[in-house]
């Protein structure tokens, strides 16, 4: 679906007056504390969130999937999806592929297709936690690391092919998740497994075009539940240190042990120079998929203070972040879910841009626990969305994204075109 232009104009001139109220007032309290708003607007602008070629259909549970009707049912309508989403705000410039659910027949014409909606390729992804049709070894008991060398090399060649693929979009990252583990103890050896998985990647990682990197994922539990061979963080950076430059690591906000202190995790990949990217979603108990900001607004923010902190630091060296949501649930219109996503990544941002860090830095030093509190909650009470809305409004986007799409009753028309039973191909 191609959307007139016009028709958001329209909906921003019904929208202004308002918002001109709302950023008028914000601007002057933020000038008065000695913020820049212009750059403040051009660092919002600049940042931009991909979207997954998976996120766009309903994901479902274990026990069900309840598909709402429109969805995509090619990769050429999925990047139809993503340019819709970026016509809308203006913050998602970038579709990332899963292989094999999305192999594209012609690259070319893929690439002319998404440059046509201004959108690129970012990170493409593996798929080793499941047996495809026309795959002659099972990943039952592991891909990387399973103890029968012939699997193995069928999940290296997966991974060298998805590289392939990714080089054909111009796409400049690979990012690995994997699902191996153990489900009982004494199941497997652990060292060997760790042996066999690394020297698996190195071999996936010797493939890599001189200006890609690699994304190691971390989970620590699910789809194996006594065992993971990627299990957090640790471990991770320690596949990064033993591959080289190019291997990073990747964060998912939902690959975490309930209470885990991801901030702090943040700030030591950002020490040691390996933090990758970001698989942003929420969660309440484990890796629920649920929409970014959902459930735990505040420790998105605080994720984004290390950011800002740790990105701006001439102390830090660390290569350009890859931003990416992953989450696919069940009940809600996908695109509503990703344009709250997007939104709810960028006021966490806004808030950690406006943070007094010279004043957080001293109350630090003071070890004033109360100041610095009360400096970080300061940040983090105001309200910045006015802030996103005139970067939006700036680069011709809608003001409000959701109600554009609802008074626009556009899932209506995707459905009327795609029809009421369509499926998103891949999951």
């Amino acid at each position: 679906m191609i959307l007139d232009k016009s028709l958001i104009e329209q909906h921003n001139q019904a929208n202004q007056s308002l918002h001109k109220k709302k950023f008028e007032g914000l601007s002057a309290v933020l000038g008065d504390e000695g913020h820049d708003v212009k750059t403040i607007l051009e660092k919002i602008s600049a940042f931009q969130i991909a979207i997954p070629s998976w996120a766009l259909g309903t994901g479902g549970t274990r026990f069900g999937r309840f598909a709402g009707g429109g969805e995509p049912r090619s990769l050429e309508e999925k990047i139809e999806d993503v340019g819709l989403l970026h016509a809308l705000n203006q913050s998602s410039n970038s579709i990332s592929l899963h292989i094999p659910w999305d192999i594209p027949k012609d690259p070319k014409a893929i690439t002319q297709l998404a440059a046509s909606f201004e959108l690129g390729f970012d990170a493409v992804n593996s798929n080793t936690f499941q047996d495809q049709a026309d795959q002659k070894e099972s990943y039952k008991f592991g891909s990387l690391s399973h103890t029968d060398k012939s699997v193995r090399d069928q999940a290296i060649q997966h991974n060298i092919e998805v590289i392939r693929h990714g080089i054909e979009l111009g796409s400049k990252a690979l990012t690995i998740w994997l699902s191996d583990g153990t489900d009982f103890p004494g199941q497997q050896n652990f060292r060997r497994m760790f042996e066999r998985t690394l020297d698996s990647i190195q071999q996936i990682y010797a493939e890599l075009p001189a200006d890609w990197k690699v994304l190691v994922e971390y989970k620590p539990y699910e789809p194996h539940f006594y065992s993971t061979v990627i299990a957090d963080w640790g471990t991770s950076l320690l596949f990064c240190n033993k591959l080289g430059e190019k291997a990073v690591g990747l964060v998912d906000l939902g690959h975490h042990l309930p209470n885990t202190n991801i901030e702090q995790i943040v700030s030591r990949f950002l020490m040691e120079g390996k933090l990758g990217g970001f698989h942003f979603n929420d969660s309440k108990y484990g890796d629920d998929d649920l929409t970014v900001g959902s459930i735990k607004p505040y420790q998105l923010f605080l994720i984004f203070n290390e950011l800002v902190e740790g990105m701006s630091s001439p102390e830090i060296k660390n290569p350009e972040l890859s931003w990416m949501i992953d989450a696919s649930h069940n009940i809600k219109d996908p695109l509503e879910d990703l344009l709250q996503s997007v939104e709810a990544i960028k006021i966490a941002y806004a808030q950690a841009l406006i943070i007094d860090r010279p004043a957080l830095e001293r109350a630090q030093a003071e070890n004033d626990a109360t100041l610095a509190q009360e400096i970080m909650q300061n940040a983090y009470r105001t309200d910045v969305r006015p802030l996103l809305a005139e970067a939006r409004l700036q680069a011709g986007a809608a003001l409000n994204p959701v109600g554009f799409y609802r008074e626009g009753k556009i899932r209506e028309q995707l459905v009327s075109q795609r029809g009421a039973k369509s499926f998103a191909t891949g999951l």
